[in-house]
């Protein structure tokens, strides 16, 4: 058991810092962390709350206990893995649940957004003769990287064809002869 904390604080240390950025990657590892530490449950099931104290049973004080610790627990996690600069936005929050729907409520719209500028960067993107066609062809992998990253999916063919739509004026035969030649492909 000495072993399995010592090996997960060691991973905690290489998880990767939330700063605004990819958000939904950060998600999906903090919550495989909460899942190891056996505390994500908090993130789905309500606080115990006791009605009448004369009557709560021994068993239900373990159980809101057990529930509190495991919410600290989840909470410090998942501040942990905060940049210092959200830490200090967010570590007021009292419980994990409340927390992660904050995040969740402010960053999956963000991303959201920078999805669709992404979208837009790509189809608005235009070749100049003025630089290289192997360094504008290098910015446009960075964008169809980014796509990657945001598991958005382009169909392969259509890359292409938007690529070769890209091309400077200048290249208008060397366009013409390659949408020619992508034609003929997909007709064999």
């Amino acid at each position: 058991m000495a072993g399995t904390l010592k090996e997960l604080a060691s991973n905690i240390i290489k998880l990767e810092r939330f700063d605004k950025e990819n958000f939904i990657r950060w998600q999906k590892r903090v919550r495989f962390l909460l899942t190891a530490l056996k505390v994500v449950y908090v993130l789905t099931t309500p606080k115990l709350f006791v009605i009448n104290p004369e009557e709560e049973t021994l068993e239900g004080i373990r159980n809101r206990q057990n529930w509190e610790n495991d919410d600290e627990i989840c909470r410090g996690h998942i501040l942990n893995t905060m940049s210092d600069s959200l830490f200090d936005v967010y570590h007021s929050i009292t419980t994990a649940k409340e927390l992660w729907d904050r995040l969740e409520s402010k960053y999956t719209q963000e991303d959201a957004t920078s999805k669709k500028f992404l979208v837009s960067s790509f189809n608005n993107y235009k070749m100049v003769d003025s630089k290289s066609v192997m360094e504008q062809f290098s910015e446009i992998e960075r964008l169809l990287t980014h796509f990657t990253q945001r598991n958005l999916h382009m169909d392969e063919a259509i890359i292409v064809c938007s690529i070769i739509d890209k091309l400077p004026l200048s290249w208008k035969d060397f366009k013409r002869d390659l949408k020619h030649k992508i034609v003929v492909q997909s007709k064999d």
